[in-house]
């Protein structure tokens, strides 16, 4: 594999209004296609796959995202490039359910993590289960790429800023006509208790994954247990009589299981002397990162529990799968929370960094991508270098707005707020300044237009256009040796100087097999 070098994009990042002209912007185009020609494929085995999730993470947010993380570091704030954006290979991700144009998280996390599109609000179970169907939900069942990966015998992790129950995560290790059956409160009152397991439980007994870490500690503790940061019982704990974490503790034997709720104990925690490490930061979601309190009593970030999961995980010499979600991108939108959902665009980013930092494209397969967009839009004609967050500076004569009063370059297509006069208010300095929509609605919904899949290491070539959702684990388990489809596996050479190996022939072999048949059947 030929790594790309970087050296233009740092060119790019430096690049302002000021020192622009057409010879630079000539130099970069010629320097960027050199640079192309000089591509192979990376056909090298995945010994790892991390896949990053950016939960409601469309392409408007990546934009907006890219600019506002820019701002942050003194830029104008167009010319930053994300350390995914840095990916040689991208494609597109098609993303409705089964039932639905427009997708929920749920669906698409079956979809992303199990191979097959799945209905509205339905996790790790396939089409013919419709949402609360708990009847069907046995037949319907569908396995994730972090069993694929485990029973090869891989590690396998989660990383999450919203419940670990939540339906991203969930739709790796549970099977549920229900997404909101994340604890037995919830089944309980879905009258399903004792046919249909929870999720919550389903995280303890269904796959011996190494690490989980994210929020949601209401859904394994027991409703007598004070939460050990609030003091308080918190609504939705158990009342099954299952404290979770010990039997989470007790599952692993005689390993070296650790459970930690803070900062701290996040911090003392030793990889290499770590077999499991199961982390619930929060009784729900965790903290939004501009809010995150980082103290020892706090919370760690996204980008430090991706690397502590890296760490543990990589001591399987086997390798490993982890799942990476920035989860309160989307919580943001639907709140059109607009500066809290690009900070986390920024938290994200800096996870991506982290971990590039200390893995390598010989042996990881990096992927980013997104479930859904968001109704969310990036609008008026700003001078460049105008804050994201902030009102669309006024270009005399040209588009002003029919009714005389100021609007954001940002806003939504459906939401809470609705179009106000802004004279005086300040929308770039509070994180709790709600961006305009155009229809009233209570919570800001999804939007139904393609994300983009981003792509670094063995096989990343192979995201290539635009796909289905359901591919990616296919590519992925394909990279990574596990699932269906690794006959191509079977006798795996070392690289030879061009980095090519028998998967690589594989590919070729079977490409022109197909076409022989394609050609036979004209």
């Amino acid at each position: 594999m030929v790594r790309v070098p970087f050296a233009l994009l740092t060119v790019w990042a430096t690049l302002s209004v000021a020192t622009a002209d057409k010879e630079a912007w000539i130099t970069m185009a010629q320097t960027t296609l050199t640079e192309a020609l000089q591509m192979k494929p990376n056909t090298n085995v995945a010994k790892n796959v991390i896949f990053f999730l950016g939960d409601g993470m469309g392409v408007s947010t990546v934009t907006a995202g890219r600019i506002y993380t820019g701002q942050t570091e003194g830029q104008t704030g167009e010319e930053k490039i994300l350390s995914f954006e840095k990916f040689p290979n991208v494609g597109l991700s098609k993303t409705y359910n089964v039932d639905r144009q427009t997708a929920d998280s749920a669906g698409t996390a079956t979809a992303f993590l199990c191979g097959v599109k799945a209905n509205l609000g339905t996790l790790g179970v396939d089409e013919s289960v419709t949402r609360k169907d708990c009847d069907a939900q046995d037949a319907g069942k569908v396995t994730s790429i972090l069993k694929w990966s485990l029973d090869e015998g891989k590690a396998a992790g989660i990383v999450t800023t919203a419940r670990v129950t939540h339906a991203t995560p969930a739709a790796g290790y549970a099977h549920s006509a229900e997404r909101d059956w994340e604890g037995d409160i919830d089944t309980n009152k879905s009258n399903v208790t004792g046919r249909c397991k929870d999720i919550a439980q389903q995280l303890v007994d269904n796959l011996d994954l190494q690490v989980v870490m994210g929020g949601g500690r209401r859904a394994f503790l027991l409703n007598n247990q004070t939460d050990p940061e609030t003091g308080k019982i918190e609504s939705k704990q158990r009342a099954d009589g299952r404290d979770l974490i010990n039997d989470w503790k007790n599952s692993k034997g005689d390993k070296n299981a650790t459970y930690v709720w803070n900062k701290a104990q996040f911090d003392s925690v030793n990889p290499a002397k770590t077999d499991y490490l199961l982390g619930l930061f929060q009784p729900s979601h965790m903290q939004y990162e501009i809010d995150r309190n980082s103290s020892g009593q706090g919370e760690p970030s996204l980008a430090e529990m991706t690397t502590k999961a890296i760490q543990i995980l990589k001591k399987n010499n086997k390798g490993f799968f982890l799942l990476v979600e920035s989860g309160r991108i989307d919580h943001g939108h639907h709140d059109t929370w607009a500066k809290r959902a690009l900070h986390e665009v920024k938290a994200l980013h800096e996870a991506v960094q982290a971990t590039m930092d200390i893995t390598s494209d010989s042996d990881t397969l990096v992927v980013v991508s997104a479930d859904h967009s968001h109704v969310f839009t990036i609008g008026g004609y700003p001078s460049r270098g105008n804050d994201i967050l902030g009102k669309v500076n006024r270009v005399p004569n040209y588009r002003d707005p029919l009714d005389n009063m100021p609007y954001t370059t940002l806003a939504y297509g459906n939401g809470p707020i609705l179009r106000q006069n802004l004279t005086d208010v300040n929308t770039t300095a509070d994180v709790e300044y709600r961006f305009t929509s155009a229809v009233p609605l209570a919570y800001e919904t999804h939007g139904g237009e393609d994300v983009a899949i981003y792509a670094h290491g063995p096989m990343a070539h192979l995201f290539h256009g635009v796909h289905e959702q359901n591919y990616i684990p296919h590519v992925m388990a394909y990279a990574s040796c596990v699932g269906i489809n690794k006959k191509h596996c079977d006798e795996v050479e070392p690289t030879n100087g061009s980095g090519q190996n028998i998967v690589y022939y594989y590919t070729i072999i079977s490409g022109l097999l197909l076409a022989g048949v394609s050609a036979m059947r004209h």
